[in-house]
């Protein structure tokens, strides 16, 4: 059984950790919880940079 994955609402965050070029986890919800876990990865790889954005932009409506 698949399910389906809901849209993100407006106010969601993506949080992308990227080695590189490449993103090697993605992760989005409120921004509350985003912030936790944007803070929780920052730890995690210390090296790598986490960056936190609006989870729905422009290129995501088109």
């Amino acid at each position: 059984m698949t399910t389906l994955a809901e849209p993100p609402l407006p106010t969601d965050r993506r949080v992308r950790v990227w080695f590189g070029e490449h993103v090697i986890a993605e992760y989005t919800d409120e921004p509350e919880v985003a912030l936790h876990y944007q803070a929780a990865m920052t730890r995690r790889f210390a090296s790598l940079r986490v960056t936190i954005e609006p989870a729905v932009s422009d290129a995501d409506l088109s």
